[in-house]
């Protein structure tokens, strides 16, 4: 499967969860934008906090929302490069293995 296939599959099924427990999917919704937009920290390095902690966790539905959102958000292939080298040295040889599909995540979603 490609990283846009999943990245349509990831959308369709938040979608689907959405319909079916929308209470709780709203306030996850503000939780998120309240972290987002409050601190001290800029947009950018909370997302690559977000994907160092996807990496680890090994969800790949995370590493492509994050991987996306970055890209959206101008991040350089050299810049994902620094936050894989950090998740994999706190990580270990699996999140090598997960850091190794969040790059060629994000070199996917951007040949375009």
């Amino acid at each position: 499967m490609s990283w846009k296939d999943k990245l349509d599959g990831t959308r369709d099924q938040l979608r689907g969860l959405n319909k079916t427990i929308p209470d709780t999917t709203r306030a996850f919704g503000a939780l998120g934008k309240s972290v987002k937009e409050g601190g001290v920290l800029d947009f950018k390095t909370k997302e690559f906090v977000a994907l160092g902690i996807a990496i680890a966790t090994r969800c790949e539905s995370c590493i492509v929302l994050h991987v996306e959102t970055l890209i959206r958000a101008g991040a350089t292939r050299e810049e994902i490069g620094d936050v894989l080298a950090m998740t994999i040295q706190m990580g270990g040889g699996p999140s090598m293995m997960y850091a190794a599909k969040a790059l060629e995540c994000y070199d996917e979603l951007t040949a375009e």
